[in-house]
């Protein structure tokens, strides 16, 4: 099999973390950054929507990156069916700690793998539960940690999974933004991209 530069892999994504799940898995790609459209219908399952937001985003990478293989992915939060994306502001992040405190919420990562040949679109769904927090947690999180760029206003890998977390049901790292293990078994499996 060739190596994952021989297809220029490209991760449509900022995300830090995203980036680094993703090397560590031993892929070689290159970073790209395009402003998509992230908006969807309201009568859409919520379930549905982070893989929806994946694809569309493909979609447009894929106009500007022909010959490349793109790798896109979205993450929502969702509360009794309600998404909770990123928050805009610090109250917006204590009116979602305060939603999910002490209560099992689902995150959803969508991801969409796609070349001028082929397109696989999945998602992952993990199941939280966190403790019941105080407002002086709530407010100690966001002033240190400010997660504003997190859908649901939190960061597992953060100070707020180590303390907050009481179990989860599914893909640690599908709620640190990329079910890397259905990622790998794409690529490889599917795209023919391998990290050796």
């Amino acid at each position: 099999m060739k190596r994952s530069t021989d297809f220029g892999l490209i991760l449509g994504s900022q995300s830090p973390r995203r980036q680094a799940l993703l090397q560590e898995a031993g892929f070689d790609f290159e970073v790209k950054k395009m402003d998509v459209d992230e908006s969807f219908s309201e009568t859409m399952n919520p379930l549905e929507v982070a893989a929806y937001l994946a694809k569309e985003k493909s979609r447009a990478y894929l106009q500007s990156f022909a010959g490349h293989t793109i790798l896109t992915a979205d993450t929502v939060v969702i509360q009794n069916e309600h998404i909770l994306g990123k928050p805009k502001d610090r109250e917006q992040a204590k009116e979602m700690l305060e939603r999910i405190s002490g209560n099992i919420h689902q995150v959803v990562t969508g991801v969409c793998i796609s070349n001028a040949i082929k397109t696989d679109v999945f998602h992952s769904i993990t199941e939280v539960k966190t403790k019941a927090l105080t407002h002086e947690e709530i407010d100690y999180y966001i002033g240190r940690y400010q997660p504003f760029d997190k859908a649901g206003a939190y960061g597992i890998q953060e100070w707020f999974g180590l303390v907050a977390i009481e179990w989860i049901n599914g893909s640690f790292y599908n709620v640190v933004g990329l079910p890397i293990h259905l990622v790998y078994q794409s690529l490889v499996e599917k795209f023919g991209i391998t990290p050796y």
